[in-house]
């Protein structure tokens, strides 16, 4: 998947504004635990396939030598003492000032010659976010129990917030600036992702996925990821999204089922309201109004959080447009080149004619 070195290349010209020292600025944001024994293997081929962007490693709490090697590859080096990845990429999109963002997992697995590729469809058509999709050609890295984790919440996210994702909880992604400083991020750990896939779905930002290539961890370097406890925290942030983004949705679906079996405890009493004029099933039917009254409070609260929600939203929009689009971004990067030479040309003529 990934492209050649000489391919790499072009792509890199075609979004650096070549010949001056304004050239798009890229980071690249590694997130790194215990990594040592590939961290510089990955600094070297993310600096291999991108020359001109800087290489951020940010250790959290990393108990090897993963911090002094990458620092010895070539990588700025920062530290996040809150254990756990969601710490570190709040860290990183906070600290970190560029035009385009690589975040990628440090452990060896992503597909770094794919950068360039990734980072061109995201100039080329004016995105906020691309995710590199992980295809597995060995088919021994991607385990079966993540692989059907992934697909069953990639495919509840799908199905709540709608999309077309397919790899919702991959570790590779590029970003615009737009979407980095606009992004409100709330979690600690693994389920950052489902954040970011989520944030993006809300706004309706214009976003993409692209393949890359997944390899199998290189012997001595392990997994983090807990496919149980991980797996269930995702899904109560997909509960907890689902919450504070689509209230009525959730709210109204609990006052369905409310409604719903209200009807069915009630219907008899009803009925036998209706045949002999008693009601010889109290606490049946005192349980159905009261079923029936939680309905209605909870379409209340749905309505309530629902117009919450869209102010929310309005603010998260203007504060996402208070930023220029990558293409706005490279556009202004060209337009100061042209000056530039534009002014050369008439300093060039001045002399001539004196």
């Amino acid at each position: 998947m990934g492209l050649a070195p000489s391919q790499s290349e072009d792509v890199l010209k075609s979004v650096s504004a070549q010949g001056d020292s304004r050239r798009a600025e890229i980071a690249v944001l590694l997130p790194c635990y215990n990594e040592e024994a590939v961290i510089r293997s990955v600094v070297a081929r993310f600096r291999a396939a991108l020359p001109h962007a800087t290489v951020y490693v940010y250790d959290n709490n990393s108990s090897d030598r993963s911090a002094n090697i990458a620092r010895g590859a070539g990588a700025s080096v920062r530290n996040e003492p809150r254990q756990g990845k969601g710490f570190v990429v709040r860290r990183m999109f906070a600290d970190v000032e560029a035009d385009i963002y690589i975040m990628c997992d440090a452990d060896d697995t992503y597909d770094a010659e794919a950068a360039p590729r990734l980072v061109k469809a995201l100039v080329d058509s004016g995105l906020d976010m691309v995710v590199g999709t992980r295809v597995d050609p060995s088919g021994t890295a991607y385990r079966p129990a993540h692989k059907f984790g992934n697909w069953m919440l990639t495919s509840l996210v799908r199905w709540i917030f709608g999309g077309r994702f397919s790899d919702m909880l991959s570790g590779y992604r590029v970003f615009s600036r737009r979407f980095v400083k606009s992004f409100p991020v709330m979690s600690q750990g693994f389920e950052i992702e489902t954040e970011l896939t989520i944030h993006a779905l809300q706004l309706e930002m214009p976003v993409e996925e692209l393949p890359t290539d997944f390899r199998d961890r290189v012997e001595g370097s392990e997994s983090k990821l807990s496919t149980v406890s991980d797996g269930l925290r995702i899904l109560f942030t997909i509960v907890t999204l689902l919450k504070q983004e689509r209230p009525f949705f959730l709210f109204g679906l609990t006052a369905l089922v409310l409604a719903g079996a209200s009807l069915l405890l009630g219907y008899p009493v009803v009925l036998e309201y209706l045949h002999s004029g008693t009601v010889p099933r109290l606490p049946t039917a005192l349980l159905a109004t009261g079923t029936m009254i939680l309905a209605s409070l909870s379409m209340v609260c749905g309505l309530i959080l629902d117009t919450v929600t869209r102010g929310r939203e309005e603010a998260k929009r203007l504060r996402y447009l208070a930023f220029p689009g990558i293409q706005a971004t490279m556009d202004h990067l060209l337009s100061h080149e042209e000056t530039v030479a534009l002014q050369e040309q008439i300093q060039a003529v001045s002399g001539f004619a004196a």
